[in-house]
């Protein structure tokens, strides 16, 4: 199997301007990106099951992977939630599937949205970690929008083994993130 594009890309070009720029001493101190979490919240599945199906459907044709459903935690009289009810749908993804998904997503999908302006940089969470949101799930070219049932939102985490949150933005700038100044 062919190796995944960015893949390749950060082991030629990202990993020596990261040691140039970060002047770390070995390679392995290079931050990596470590997993890609897409998680989807169904809320009105409380009241129609059958919304969750359709997400999970969305979610697997987008993600290439078929995704956890995830449960109530606690029960939320206000929301009629109750404990174990299934609420929402989570994937990771980890290796090739990562990178073939964080490609797609820089290069198809957020050029799609419309206004876009670029990612927001208050998405890192101190940790070299960075989230956001996303809130059609039709700028992915998978999804096929005569068969969707309703819009819906999602967020992604993609998690990096940088420190801090300027290695982890310089390491997701030289990917292609496009991020508002």
């Amino acid at each position: 199997m062919a190796m995944a594009r960015l893949k390749e890309y950060y082991d030629q070009k990202i990993v020596s301007s990261m040691v140039e720029r970060f002047g770390y001493k070995n390679v392995m101190q290079v931050p990596r990106l470590q997993k890609i979490v897409i998680n989807m919240g169904v809320g009105a599945a409380v009241q129609d099951p059958k919304l969750l199906d359709n997400a999970v459907t969305d979610m697997t044709a987008i993600a290439g992977q078929k995704p956890a459903v995830r449960l109530a935690k606690k029960a939320i009289s206000n929301f009629k939630l109750r404990k174990g009810v299934p609420i929402g749908c989570m994937v990771t993804l980890r290796r090739e599937r990562m990178y073939e998904f964080l490609d797609r997503l820089i290069n198809f999908s957020l050029p799609q949205v419309r206004d876009f302006r670029g990612l927001s940089v208050h998405g890192f969470d101190g940790r070299g970690n960075y989230t956001m949101g996303i809130k059609e799930q039709i700028i992915f070219p998978e999804v096929d929008y005569d068969k969707i049932d309703r819009i819906r939102g999602m967020n992604i985490t993609i998690v990096t083994s940088s420190r801090t949150d300027g290695e982890a933005k310089e390491l997701l700038t030289l990917f292609g993130m496009p991020f508002s100044n």
